[in-house]
C-alpha cells in the first residue's frame, strides 16, 4: 500500500518521501513539480502525455499548471520516490538566475552527479527530521540545479519566448472565481451550472474552458480541491469527513479514494505524516 515516510511544508512549498505502489490520475498543480526516484523498481511519468523515466538516469520535472500522470513500476511492494512542489513565487525570489519563474525547458532531468547527491541529500535529511532550515537549502539547491539543466539545451531566445498564460475570454475568467467559491458543489452539478450561467453548451464550454487555461474544467476544479485539502489537513484540525463534505464529496469513501488517485495515500495518512514532520 502506498504511503508517506516523511513530508514537510515550508515557505517554498512541500517535499515529501513517497513509498508508491499506485498510479496516480492526471492532475496539475499551480506550484513547480519535480519527482525522482530513489529506491526500487523503477517508475514513470507522463508529462502532457509524453513519459519520461524515473530512474537512477532520469528524474521528472513539470511546470505549473502542466497535467500530468504517475506510473509505478511495482504495483506490489511500491517504490520510493522524493517528490517536490515549489512555489514559483519562492523560486523566483531566491534564484539569481531564473527569470520565468518555474517553467522549466524540458521535462527530463538527468540524474547527474550533483542531481544525485542532491536527491540524496534531500531524502536523507527528511529522514531524519532535520531542521527546517537545511531541508530548504537543499531542496533549493536541487530545484535549481534540475531548472538550470532543463535548460541547457535551450537558446537565450527559446526563453524570451516562454509563453505567458492569459485568460483572454471574460466567461472562463468569471467561471474560476464561480469554481473557487463554490468548491462545495458536486463536480458535474457546478461545471453545469457554470456552463448554463456562460449561456454555451458544456462541450463549448470545456473546448474554451481548455484553450485559455491549458487544462480541462475538470482537472482545473480537482488542482483546487487538492490545494484546499491539504491545506486543511495540515493547518486545521477539521475532522477527513468533515474537509470531504465540505468540498462536495457525498461520502469520507469518495474523498478518501479522490485524495489518494491524486496524492498516493489517503488524507488522514498524509496528516498523520506531515504532523509527524511538523
Amino acid at each position: 500500500m502506498s504511503r508517506a515516510l516523511a513530508v514537510y511544508h515550508g515557505v517554498f512549498g512541500r517535499v515529501t518521501l513517497y513509498q508508491l505502489d499506485r498510479e496516480l490520475a492526471t492532475h496539475a498543480h499551480r506550484e513547480g513539480h519535480l519527482v525522482f526516484y530513489v529506491s526500487g523498481k523503477h517508475g514513470g511519468m507522463a508529462v502532457e502525455g509524453v513519459r519520461h523515466d524515473l530512474d537512477r538516469a532520469s528524474g521528472a520535472a513539470v511546470s505549473p499548471w502542466q497535467p500530468h500522470s504517475f506510473h509505478p513500476g511495482d504495483l506490489e511492494n511500491g517504490s520510493l520516490f522524493l517528490v517536490m512542489y515549489i512555489r514559483p513565487e519562492w523560486f523566483l525570489e531566491m534564484s539569481k538566475h531564473a527569470r520565468f519563474g518555474l517553467n522549466f525547458g524540458s521535462s527530463l532531468i538527468e540524474m547527474s552527479p550533483p542531481v544525485r547527491q542532491l536527491v540524496h541529500q534531500t531524502s536523507q535529511l527528511l529522514l531524519d527530521d532535520a531542521c527546517g532550515e537545511l531541508i530548504q537549502a537543499c531542496v533549493f539547491e536541487l530545484t535549481q540545479e534540475s531548472y538550470n539543466q532543463s535548460w541547457k539545451s535551450r537558446s537565450a531566445c527559446a526563453r524570451g519566448e516562454m509563453p505567458v498564460a492569459m485568460l483572454r475570454d471574460f466567461r472562463i475568467r468569471n467561471s474560476i472565481k464561480l469554481m473557487k467559491s463554490r468548491l462545495g458543489e458536486g463536480e458535474s452539478i457546478l461545471l453545469d451550472s457554470i456552463a448554463r450561467g456562460a449561456g454555451i453548451s458544456r462541450p463549448h464550454f470545456f473546448k474554451l474552458f481548455k484553450e485559455n487555461v491549458g487544462l480541462t474544467p475538470n482537472i482545473y476544479l480537482n488542482t483546487l480541491r487538492m490545494e484546499t485539502a491539504i491545506e486543511r489537513l495540515t493547518q486545521s484540525s477539521d475532522a477527513v469527513t468533515s474537509i470531504g463534505l465540505d468540498l462536495g464529496f457525498s461520502s469520507q469513501a469518495s474523498f478518501t479514494r479522490f485524495f489518494a488517485s491524486n496524492v498516493g495515500i489517503p488524507p488522514s495518512d498524509y496528516r498523520r505524516v506531515a504532523q509527524l514532520s511538523a
